[in-house]
C-alpha cells in the first residue's frame, strides 16, 4: 500500500486552520508559468511590500500579470509617494524573502496597512503565497481581506 504524498502545511496553512478558515493548499510556482489546468495566471496575486513617506511599510496585493500603480497606492494609503522596499531589506521588514511574502504572515507580525486590488473582490477568490517559495493558498477574497484587515482598491496601472 502506498500512501498519497501529503503536502506539509506551511505556517500560513496552520494559522488559517486554527482560525477555521476554509482554503486550499497549493504547490505551484507561478514564476515558471507551469500551472495546473484548473489555475489561471490571472487568479494568482503577488504581495508587494513598499515604503510610504508618511506611513512606513504598506502592502499591495495585485495580479501577477499586472503592474502596481505606486501613485494609486500612495494616494489611498495617505502617502505622497511609495517605493518598493529594497530586496536586501525585505526579510527584515516583512519577515519573508522575495517570492514568499504573504498577507497572513505579515499581518501576524506587523500592523502594516494592506490593500488588495479590486479585481480579487470581483472574482470572489484569489491565490496568494503561503509563506514559502513554491507554496500558495486559494482563498475567498473577502474572507482573506477580513482576516488581515485589508481594503480593496484599484491598484493597477
Amino acid at each position: 500500500m502506498s500512501k498519497k504524498a501529503k503536502i506539509k502545511k506551511t505556517l500560513v496553512d496552520q494559522i488559517l486552520d486554527k482560525a477555521m478558515i476554509d482554503h486550499d493548499s497549493l504547490s505551484l510556482n507561478a514564476l515558471t508559468g507551469d500551472l495546473p489546468d484548473d489555475i489561471k495566471k490571472e487568479d494568482i496575486y503577488k504581495t508587494l511590500a513598499l515604503m510610504g513617506d508618511k506611513t512606513g511599510p504598506v502592502i499591495g496585493i495585485l495580479p501577477i500579470s499586472q503592474q502596481l500603480s505606486e501613485k494609486k497606492l500612495a494616494k489611498i494609503s495617505g502617502n505622497k509617494k511609495v517605493s518598493m522596499i529594497a530586496q536586501k531589506d525585505l526579510e527584515k521588514t516583512t519577515g519573508y524573502v522575495h517570492g514568499a511574502n504573504n498577507p497572513i504572515g505579515i499581518r501576524q507580525r506587523h500592523n502594516y496597512p494592506i490593500y488588495i486590488d479590486q479585481s480579487a473582490l470581483d472574482k470572489g477568490h484569489m491565490i496568494v503565497s503561503a509563506g514559502e517559495v513554491g507554496r500558495s493558498i486559494r482563498i475567498k477574497s473577502q474572507v482573506l481581506a477580513d482576516f488581515v484587515k485589508a481594503s480593496f482598491a484599484d491598484l493597477c496601472q
